[in-house]
């Protein structure tokens, strides 16, 4: 029987914990309805953030959700609308392999499923296509950078 206080289920931090540990990830979140939950080895720490904005916050909201994100490195005030978002946590690579020509450059054109990046998840490379053909007018992440889901990646306009 898991153990819950004001809605947090201590069971199922102790269960990522464990997965931590047994899969030997440095870093473990899980997403469900308004709750997120991310345990990391690096920091040692167990942190619950509610409710999620799946989208771009409201003006009147921008100020909490600078407070609940310090680390984020992009402008509040940015335009995402034709960014292609983070679609899991893990590390961006901008190239197929170290020291080889990157996927994409800004002012490159692209076409709608080629490939932009990859992000590695869990020791899994995966390849993110672009959504749309366009032109790269930003590249807002650098190689080998950690990301979070919804994180702004790359500007097709």
């Amino acid at each position: 029987m898991s153990e819950k206080k004001n809605g947090i289920d201590k069971g199922l931090i102790r269960d990522l914990a464990n997965i931590l540990n047994d899969t030997d990830l440095t870093e473990i979140e899980v997403e469900q309805d308004d709750l997120r939950i991310r345990v990391s080895r690096a920091s040692a720490t167990h942190y619950v953030q509610a409710p999620i904005a799946h989208h771009a916050p409201a003006p009147a909201a921008a100020p909490a959700a600078a407070a609940a994100a310090p680390a984020a490195a992009a402008p509040a005030a940015r335009d995402n609308s034709n960014a292609v978002m983070a679609p899991m946590v893990g590390t961006v690579y901008l190239s197929p392999a170290p020291g080889s020509r990157p996927f994409i450059e800004v002012g490159a054109t692209v076409k709608e499923g080629q490939t932009l990046l990859i992000i590695e998840a869990m020791k899994t490379m995966n390849q993110i296509p672009a959504p749309r053909s366009g032109k790269v007018t930003e590249i807002l992440i650098n190689d080998a950078q950690p990301v979070e889901y919804g994180e702004p990646l790359v500007v097709i306009e």
